[in-house]
C-alpha cells in the first residue's frame, strides 16, 4: 500500500507541469543557497540577490521580487539538495536563460566581502547540475567579477 501511494506522489509530481512560478522559485531557491553557503547573509548579498531576479525576471515588480525571496528563503531551508531546483531550471531555462543565472549566483557570492571558498563550492555544484561547460562556468565568473 505505501508503494502504491508513493508512486501515486510521483506521479502526479512528474505529471504536472511546472508553472513560471515554479520556475522563478527554483531560480531563486539556488540564489539563497549561495548566499547562504558561507554561513554569513548580509546586505549587500540581499540586494544583489534583488537585483540578479529582478534582471532574469524582468516582468516581476519590486514587490513581486521581494515575496519571491521570501519564498525561496523558506523553500531552501527546507530543501534536501540542490537536484529539486536545478532540474527544474534544466528543463525549463533555455542556455542563455541559465547563463544568465550563473552569471546572477557569481553576483551574489561576489557581493560581501569576496569570494568564499564554499559560495565557489556549491556555485559549481549548481553549473555541474545545469549542464553548463566549464568555459561558461569561468566566463560567467569573470563576467560577475567586480571591476571587470
Amino acid at each position: 500500500m505505501i508503494a502504491r501511494l508513493f508512486k501515486q506522489l510521483l506521479d502526479g509530481v512528474t505529471a504536472a507541469p511546472a508553472s513560471k512560478h515554479t520556475t522563478d522559485l527554483a531560480a531563486a531557491s539556488l540564489l539563497v543557497e549561495v548566499m547562504r553557503a558561507d554561513l554569513s547573509i548580509d546586505d549587500s548579498e540581499r540586494q544583489a540577490m534583488r537585483d540578479v531576479l529582478a534582471n532574469l525576471f524582468t516582468s516581476l515588480t519590486p514587490d513581486n521580487v521581494e515575496e519571491l525571496i521570501r519564498q525561496a528563503e523558506t523553500t531552501a531551508a527546507d530543501a534536501n539538495d540542490l537536484y529539486q531546483f536545478t532540474e527544474l531550471v534544466h528543463q525549463h531555462f533555455s542556455e542563455t536563460q541559465k547563463f544568465e543565472l550563473l552569471t546572477g549566483l557569481w553576483q551574489v557570492a561576489w557581493a560581501s566581502n569576496g569570494l568564499d571558498r564554499y559560495e565557489e563550492h556549491i556555485i559549481r555544484r549548481i553549473s555541474e547540475l545545469l549542464y553548463i561547460p566549464h568555459s561558461e562556468f569561468i566566463r560567467a565568473k569573470l563576467k560577475a567579477r567586480p571591476n571587470s
